[in-house]
């Protein structure tokens, strides 16, 4: 089974980092932001509304650098992040919040929280995170 997982991945890992990769941000994709709006009833709110690949979410945001077209980590519903935080449906002031654009410290990657992840251009909207984050 090895080889044919590591065909798959081009032949370029080992079994080690590639579980730790398969299983280190589970329920969290790469996003493409579609479109972003202020919050009708927060003045540092955002509603975006994101590309995962299978669908379309509409996601409220705190991130004063989130723009149009970046790639963004998503968390989905029912993904648990490293803080222990289960993401779930919400409304937020009002707007409902279909999962979360992720910042450093809510993946467990540094403190800043107040701007969310940029990924790089090369990430798949819909796929795993772990490679495209910066630093990675």
């Amino acid at each position: 089974m090895w080889s044919w997982l590591n065909s798959l991945l081009g032949g370029q890992s080992n079994q080690a980092k590639t579980g730790e990769q398969i299983t280190k941000f589970p329920g969290v994709v790469v996003g493409r932001v579609l479109s972003v709006n202020k919050h009708p009833n927060a003045d540092r709110l955002q509603l975006a509304v994101v590309d995962v690949g299978q669908e379309q979410l509409d996601i409220v945001c705190g991130g004063p650098n989130l723009a149009v077209e970046q790639l963004v980590p998503v968390a989905l519903i029912g993904a648990q992040l490293p803080n222990g935080l289960v993401i779930k449906l919400a409304t937020i002031r009002g707007s409902q919040s279909q999962g979360m654009i992720c910042a450093e410290d809510e993946l467990g990657l540094g403190t800043k929280h107040e701007t969310i992840i940029v990924l790089s251009g090369q990430a798949k909207v819909g796929g795993p995170i772990d490679n495209f984050l910066p630093n990675n």
